[in-house]
């Protein structure tokens, strides 16, 4: 039981990590039609700034979060206003493409502002005998109650605010069908603004949880980036939430398959859960929660 409970509270963790980058995804994809190839390195940039903050600054890391929350809605702002909003013309492949370029641009600067170097970025709460708490054997770090807490807490406030509110209607609406939305008067400009705005500081606040466990560099949320998309593809695109429950699923079932396969096999459990999932949507095409969208003519 305290194995399981470990296993338990790790893949909410790493859960959470998976649905806020997945979450912010979905959004992109809802109001924008396109896929954002480059939420990962969106959070990666916005990492650095964090940690360049504490470091070398000597922020707290209490005040170098929020900081790097503001850089991101300001990187959403740039990467909508800038790159997505005049590539409508060229179609939804036409900006897939333009957010894999962003990746290399991404890429470009970050070690012409932040170096090449690594940098550490500490836990919200640092890991001591203080900081933990036993639960049938289990130890838990408040640091995990923390991440899990915030990240569920965030996300449900999200899914709050876009269906209980005048601005989660035009989200809703424009999700829908964007042209028949700016036609009744919905601002579409703003609201896929916001959502890339949204949708980056959701892949910061993924990359500053990842961060404790592998520093901050270019390549930390390739991973993230992938299993994300999975998720994705395992919930639906065409609910908010689908994705969520997906990366939750996938980061269960990956510490799992880690745990309890043999040894030989433990080693590919994420290709093993990946490949289960690709086999379910052989299955199931629209994932877990989408449904199978039908145009009458």
């Amino acid at each position: 039981m305290s194995v399981f409970l470990q296993l338990l509270f790790r893949s909410l963790e790493t859960g959470s990590v998976f649905a806020l980058a997945s979450l912010g995804i979905v959004l992109i994809y809802r109001t924008s039609k396109t896929t954002n190839f480059a939420q990962g390195s969106i959070g990666t940039l916005n990492a650095f700034v964090a940690a360049t903050l504490l470091m070398k600054w000597g922020w707290s890391i209490w005040a170098v979060v929020p900081a790097a929350m503001v850089t991101a809605i300001i990187t959403g702002f740039i990467i909508d206003t800038v790159f997505i909003r005049p590539a409508n013309k060229v179609g939804n492949i036409g900006k897939q493409i333009i957010t894999l370029g962003l990746i290399i641009v991404i890429i470009g600067i970050i070690p012409w502002l932040f170096g090449v170097e690594p940098i550490p970025l500490p836990q919200f709460i640092p890991y001591s005998p203080t900081t933990t708490i036993t639960i049938l054997g289990a130890t838990i770090g408040y640091n995990s109650f923390f991440t899990i807490g915030m990240s569920l807490l965030l996300m449900g406030a999200v899914f709050l605010f876009i269906q209980f509110t005048d601005w989660g209607l035009a989200i809703r609406v424009t999700a829908s069908n964007e042209i028949t939305s700016r036609l009744m008067g919905v601002p579409t400009k703003s609201v896929t603004m916001i959502s890339w705005a949204t949708a980056a500081t959701f892949g910061t606040l993924a990359a500053i949880i990842v961060a404790p466990q592998t520093q901050v560099d270019i390549n930390m949320m390739g991973s993230i980036q992938v299993s994300a998309f999975f998720a994705c593809v395992l919930g639906g695109f065409q609910t908010f939430y689908g994705p969520v429950i997906g990366a939750y699923i996938i980061a269960f079932s990956s510490n799992m398959a880690a745990y309890y396969l043999p040894p030989t096999w433990s080693v590919w459990s994420t290709v093993i859960v990946y490949v289960l999932i690709l086999v379910f949507l052989f299955f199931k095409p629209v994932g877990i929660i989408g449904k199978k969208l039908v145009r009458k003519v």
